[in-house]
């Protein structure tokens, strides 16, 4: 099943929203919470408080007091100093005038529905929003603008034959089943079980096999210091070392128990100094782009 998968996904640290294909964001005004940034408490720092035992006292990092309050990008607070309070981890963003959720989603890797949500679900997006589950840091981009996909990328191609329905979307999203938003490293395209599931670019592949968490994977690495990776396949038609092409046939996606819930796992990971970093597809995947 679908959501099975998706919370070993959590567990295992790559994260997931155990999102079924069925779930549909909240669209009435009436039954949103009021915005985050109407709902900011006020704390004034009393001796002896730092900006860590501030954050720890209402469950924050203290990158998100920070990014609140330009007088603690320092480091540090004053006693009477008064600062402002999220009601959870993430940052103020001004946006620009004529910006859609959707953009605004793309600039900082979210989802329309959760920064719609959010901030009041109201149609058109605010002069000033708040972006979940992003950290503030010394320059961070705080000005909402759109990111199109690098039309030089050479990850032209699509994971699929067709394209499908986003079921799980990539970037910080709420969790129900913990309570709280995770970070999920790639997206969940649904399509029938036996689809065949294709390579976006040509490459090498780094992996072909089974995983206890992905199910049977296929990385490949790509020019550019990309790499891509396919999980919840039934079976695997590459091996370990062998070059592709864009198109290439992979594998076919595995059965969940009903058609309806099969998907195949994409992700799109750069390399850096920090190993193998998980990106927005959107940015790297011309076609992940939704028009």
């Amino acid at each position: 099943m679908l959501p099975s998968l998706m919370v070993g996904l959590a567990i295992a640290g790559v994260a997931s929203v155990g999102m079924s294909p069925r779930a549909i964001a909240q669209t009435s005004p009436a039954a949103c919470p009021q915005p985050v940034l109407s709902r900011l408490t006020r704390h004034r720092v009393a001796s002896g408080e730092t900006l860590a035992t501030i954050a720890q006292r209402y469950s924050l990092l203290p990158a998100t007091i920070m990014g609140l309050n330009t007088s603690t990008q320092g480091g540090t607070v004053s006693p009477g100093q008064e600062l402002l309070i999220p009601p959870f981890n993430g940052i103020r963003v001004a946006v620009t005038p004529g910006q859609t959720w959707e953009q605004v989603a793309q600039a900082y890797n979210s989802r329309a529905d959760v920064l719609f949500e959010v901030n009041g679900c109201v149609g058109s997006v605010p002069s000033a929003i708040f972006v979940p589950g992003v950290n503030w840091f010394p320059g961070v981009r705080t000005t909402a603008t759109a990111t199109p996909a690098d039309r030089q990328s050479p990850l032209q191609g699509y994971p699929l034959p067709r394209r499908s329905q986003v079921i799980v979307n990539y970037g910080w999203q709420p969790d129900p089943a913990q309570g709280k938003l995770v970070f999920n490293t790639g997206v969940a395209l649904a399509s029938p079980a036996s689809t065949p599931v294709l390579a976006v670019g040509p490459g090498t592949v780094a992996f072909a096999g089974s995983d206890s968490i992905y199910g049977n994977l296929v990385v490949i690495n790509h020019s550019q210091g990309l790499q891509t990776r396919y999980a919840n396949l039934d079976t695997l038609a590459v091996r370990a070392g062998q070059t592709v092409r864009q198109g290439d046939r992979l594998g076919p996606i595995a059965p969940q128990g009903g058609d309806d819930e099969s998907f195949v796992f994409f992700e799109v990971r750069l390399n850096s100094a920090m190993g193998w970093v998980a990106q927005d597809p959107q940015d790297f995947v011309p076609a992940m782009v939704l028009r």
